[in-house]
């Protein structure tokens, strides 16, 4: 079953898809391994492993050849971050058919101004909501996967306020969002009016330290959250074990004083596949020479 298809199936399922946030193949066979049915593509954690911030300075062909190997890494959908489809709407399309031609399974634009920012920051500037309809529009008319999942988010509580972003978030799904995607709602009361005011598929960034606050999953799903990404949250747990293991390293000369917290020499092996690809090797060179 192609991977787009998956994605729809578990949208369709009723039940609320958790998808936490990946930045390269081996957090995200990381995901795959813990059994969840989808990893998110975070554009800020990408940024961020590439020593930025999140404030669009990868370019279009630098995500691209990172989600390539996320995608490749696993057999379970992964769900793109497409910022604001780096540029027009004409960049839309090349950013659709090139994330569609990776395997990507969804992705999600913004309504953000080049250079944007991550969604939690403050200072934010959106375009028009005609260009942004103008974006999906392009967006769709890009795909020849049906099954291909468009998500469309606003930024425009934080700009606009909530009324207007309600406002944009609907026609966003007239214009041909499969989901949609208001970022940042800060309180449990602008969480429930979202589920309330928009009955299409919906998504919600949930993570500790945040502008939104935290609901159990079992209350997003009574709330109608068909998808609940959590994008930074392996990445700050790797900061901080980095962060540690450094400083024993540097006390010790090795990090023998932390040896059980380590992942063995084996486990990681296992996590990366190294025994199938020399198996693969193996057998290629028996057929080479049979």
């Amino acid at each position: 079953m192609k991977k787009t298809t998956q994605l729809r199936k578990l949208l369709n399922s009723g039940k609320t898809l958790i998808a936490p946030g990946v930045f390269d193949g081996l957090s995200a066979r990381l995901v795959q391994r813990a059994e969840f049915a989808a990893a998110y593509a975070s554009g800020g954690a990408i940024s961020r492993s590439a020593g930025y911030p999140d404030l669009g300075l990868l370019s279009f062909t630098e995500v691209v050849a990172r989600l390539a190997h996320i995608v490749e890494a696993v057999t379970i959908p992964v769900i793109a971050d497409a910022d604001n489809g780096y540029g027009n709407a004409l960049n839309v399309q090349r950013t659709v058919k090139q994330f569609e031609r990776i395997g990507v399974a969804a992705l999600h634009l913004e309504d953000q101004q080049f250079p944007k920012r991550c969604g939690h920051l403050n200072d934010k500037k959106l375009i028009s909501t005609q260009e942004m309809v103008q974006k999906i529009h392009a967006a769709r008319a890009a795909l020849t996967d049906a099954d291909f999942i468009i998500i469309a988010r606003t930024d425009a509580i934080a700009v606009e306020g909530f009324d207007q972003a309600i406002a944009r978030a609907k026609a966003y799904v007239t214009a041909g969002a499969d989901v949609v995607f208001v970022e940042a709602p800060q309180s449990i009361e602008q969480i429930e009016a979202i589920a309330q005011q928009i009955s299409q598929p919906k998504l919600i960034n949930m993570f500790y330290g945040g502008k939104t606050p935290l609901l159990p999953m079992e209350r997003l799903q009574q709330l109608g959250y068909q998808i609940v990404i959590i994008p930074s949250d392996l990445q700050r747990a790797a900061i901080h074990a980095m962060q540690e293991t450094l400083a024993v390293i540097q006390r010790d000369g090795d990090s023998k004083a932390i040896a059980d917290r380590l992942a063995t020499f084996n486990e990681r092996e296992d996590i990366i596949g190294t025994n199938d690809y020399l198996a693969r090797d193996a057998q290629i060179s028996k057929n080479a020479g049979s």
